[in-house]
Parts: C-alpha cells; sequence; structure tokens
C-alpha cells in the first residue's frame, strides 16, 4: 500500500465518521456507556486490591524473649532470625521501648494503670523482635521456623511468637476472594462491552451494505474496502474512550475532593496520578481494539455481498 492510498482511507474513514451521523453517535454512546461502567469497577477493584494489599502489609511477626536471655544469645538469635529469606525487617524492641509504646498507646487516661511499673526492674514486659516479611503469606511459616529455634539452645530463649493466628489466615483468605472475585467481573464486563459495542458498529455497517456492494461491482478489492472501515471503527473506538477517559477522571478526581475533608477515607483511595496514565491508555486501546474488531467482524460478512 502506497502512503498516498494510505492517507485516502484515513480520510475516508473519518469522513465516514460524520456522514453517518447518528449511527456513529449510537457506536459512540455505546462505547462511552461500555467503557465507563467497566472504568469504574476497574477503578473499584484496584481501590479494593490497595486496601487488600495494605492489610496484608500490616501484618508482622512478634517474637517475645525469656527475661534471663543474656545480651550474646539475643544478638545470635537476631542474626538466626535475619537471615531467613521469608524476612525483610528485624527490629527490636528492648523492655524499656516496648513501656514506652504501651504508655503512648494507653494516653493520659490509661496511665493510672501503669503506674508503680514503668521504672526499671518493675518493667514486667520482656525484650522482643518485631519481624517484617517480604510476603505476607508467609507470616505463619516464619513465626513456626522462629519458634523452633528454641530447639537449638539449652534453654528456650524465646517465649512466645504472636503474629494474630487464626484472624490473618481469615484475612488472607478474604482478600484472596476480593482479588479473585473482582479480575472476573472485570473481565465478564470487558467481554460484555466487546460484545455490545462490536453489535453497534456491525447495525451501522449493514446499514452501508448496498455502498459496499456498489463498490465491489466497480471493481475495489476487499482490502480497498476494508481499510476505510477499519480507520473509522478505530476513530470511534477512540473518541469514545476518550469522552469516557474524561468522565473517569472527572468524577474521581471530585469524589477525592469530596473526601479530603476525611484523612482516613482519601488515604484509601489511590492518587489519580497513579493510575490515571495506565488507566487511560488501556482504555483507549480497548475502545480502538474493540471499534477495529467490531468493523472486522461486521465488514466479513458484508464482503460476501
Amino acid at each position: 500500500m502506497t502512503f498516498r492510498t494510505f492517507l485516502r482511507h484515513l480520510r475516508e474513514g473519518a469522513k465516514s465518521v460524520f456522514r453517518n451521523g447518528w449511527m456513529s453517535v449510537a457506536s459512540i454512546v455505546s462505547i462511552i456507556v461500555s467503557l465507563f461502567i467497566l472504568g469504574v469497577f476497574i477503578l473499584l477493584v484496584l481501590n479494593v486490591n490497595a486496601l487488600a494489599d495494605e492489610a496484608d502489609s500490616n501484618v508482622q511477626v512478634s517474637a517475645y524473649l525469656n527475661l534471663n536471655v543474656s545480651q550474646e544469645q539475643r544478638e545470635r538469635l537476631q542474626k538466626e532470625i535475619q537471615i531467613m529469606p521469608e524476612v525483610k525487617e528485624l527490629r527490636f524492641v528492648s523492655k524499656e521501648e516496648g513501656m514506652q509504646e504501651l504508655v503512648e498507646g494507653f494516653g493520659e487516661e490509661g496511665m493510672d494503670l501503669l503506674e508503680g511499673f514503668t521504672d526499671g526492674d518493675n518493667n514486667p514486659l520482656p525484650d522482643s523482635f518485631v519481624i517484617d516479611v517480604v510476603e505476607p503469606t508467609t507470616v505463619p511459616l516464619v513465626a513456626d521456623k522462629i519458634l523452633a529455634l528454641n530447639e537449638t539452645y539449652a534453654e528456650k530463649p524465646i517465649m512466645r511468637v504472636k503474629y494474630g493466628e487464626g484472624m490473618v489466615e481469615k484475612l488472607f483468605e478474604i482478600t484472596k476472594y476480593v482479588r479473585n472475585i473482582g479480575f472476573i467481573f472485570v473481565a465478564g464486563l470487558a467481554l460484555m462491552s466487546i460484545f455490545l459495542i462490536s453489535n453497534t458498529i456491525r447495525v451501522t455497517i449493514l446499514a452501508r451494505r448496498r455502498e459496499i456492494g456498489i463498490m465491489k461491482l466497480v471493481g475495489a478489492t476487499n482490502t480497498f474496502i476494508r481499510w476505510p472501515f477499519f480507520v473509522e471503527g478505530a476513530l470511534i473506538g477512540m473518541i469514545g474512550s476518550l469522552i469516557t477517559v474524561g468522565l473517569l477522571y472527572l468524577g474521581y478526581s471530585q469524589l477525592r475532593s469530596a473526601m479530603m475533608g476525611d484523612i482516613t477515607l482519601s488515604r484509601s483511595l489511590i492518587p489519580l496520578e497513579e493510575i490515571g496514565y495506565l488507566l487511560g491508555g488501556a482504555l483507549v486501546l480497548l475502545g480502538m481494539l474493540i471499534g477495529i474488531f467490531g468493523s472486522t467482524m461486521s465488514i466479513r460478512k458484508s464482503l460476501k455481498v
């Protein structure tokens, strides 16, 4: 195909969008409605997924040491835990630091409860390690491995290991279901969008079967006839998806602005700049592909005239 012929196809495709006014508008509206529903659901899934990731990442393992553990034993134990491949970060919390955190957590109103326990030997808290893991789902495994270190010492240095046993497993199960169900819904909506849009474009092309038949009678090849329809489908898809992206950006920005008064709620929404380009690009690309796909499927039958 020469460059001149390619420009001719672009020009004819663009003209067809305006020439078939209402049918083009119907296709564009169909794309806007379908992609808007899909985009809203993708945003919902992304935000739910981010909340699930945040919940997962907040799961930590706490290992409390016996009171008679020497500094040498503690340092050896710390090295043994740190070299575990599942461990990302380890922080030693002395009993003084533990008491300080407890005091800050209780606040002024709870100080009476801690009176007499905050100083020196009266402090009943043990030293501990707080461990962050690389993969949240390995928390139970890491807890078991840390507890198993007791068997390598004559006197067990670890008093107990805590990570929210029972609740953590339920949390991982719930987040897994949320992610899987979300992806299934997005995939289903994407297929439904393709079906609706391709059918709308198909109607516009079927209405022009006479035009296609005349082109064939005067000797035009199938490829020559197809190209303007490809361009038309891509343009319709691009216009519809750009309008959809604009509406989604506007709606999401307004929603975030409305929630700025509540710090907790506003932080729970992913900032637009983190997902905007990726989501916008994906929707525009999807819109163009759907437009081309709809044109391709419809023109193939019309060329049999």
